[in-house]
């Protein structure tokens, strides 16, 4: 079943070229939370690291068949979080596919998404990944790991992963606020270089999948 999936995986992303979704979740969550951020990301990545991603990033929800067509899906939002067993399966089998799940908390989603995530992964342990790691080392050098791009509580920026046959599937942003990073200038006044960090770290996301 998981090899049918990969290769169908395969298949669709060939066939979309290069197209990534947001996540549409339930539970009351603002899922919605960085209208701007996808597309300024992806404008950064065709122009830097020679992707061909469409400019509109899709929405999709989770128990969607149409979540397999999609390389990369995007999560974030502030609040709470609710997967229908119906979702649990579907992301399941999207990850197990081949598909990359980014959640990036936009603070106060973190004690939702962790038990949703193991719902999803009962057997897997979120994992802090490595500041070694390929996502932080190419095209863009992270040494010390994930960038911390807002200020919220004191604490340090966080990676969490998900692997699967030691592959990362699932990544899980915390305490970087990502998202807030790749939106307009205008939203959230970030300084010209915490922007350039957050877009530098996003492309290095759309690097791995695509690559790897």
């Amino acid at each position: 079943m998981k090899k049918i999936l990969f290769l169908f995986l395969l298949i669709s992303f060939s066939s979309f070229s290069q197209e990534i979704a947001l996540l549409k979740y339930n539970g009351g969550g603002d899922w919605y939370a960085n209208p701007t951020s996808l597309p300024n990301l992806i404008r950064f990545c065709n122009a830097n690291i020679n992707t061909r991603i469409k400019d509109k990033p899709a929405t999709v929800e989770p128990g969607s068949p149409d979540l397999l067509s999609y390389p990369f899906v995007h999560m974030t939002g502030h609040g709470n979080v609710v997967f229908s067993d119906n979702d649990i399966e579907n992301l399941r089998n999207y990850m197990y596919g081949g598909g990359f799940l980014h959640i990036d908390d936009n603070y106060g989603m973190d004690q939702y998404i962790r038990k949703e995530i193991k719902k999803i992964f009962p057997n897997n342990n979120l994992t802090e990944i490595p500041a070694n790691h390929p996502i932080f080392q190419k095209p863009y050098p992270f040494p010390n790991g994930l960038p911390k791009i807002h200020e919220h509580d004191g604490t340090r920026a966080q990676a969490f992963g998900i692997f699967v046959e030691g592959k990362l599937v699932l990544l899980y942003t915390y305490e970087s606020d990502l998202g807030d990073g790749w939106e307009d200038e205008e939203v959230h006044n970030d300084t010209a270089n915490a922007r350039d960090k957050a877009l530098k770290m996003g492309a290095n996301i759309i690097n791995y999948i695509f690559t790897n």
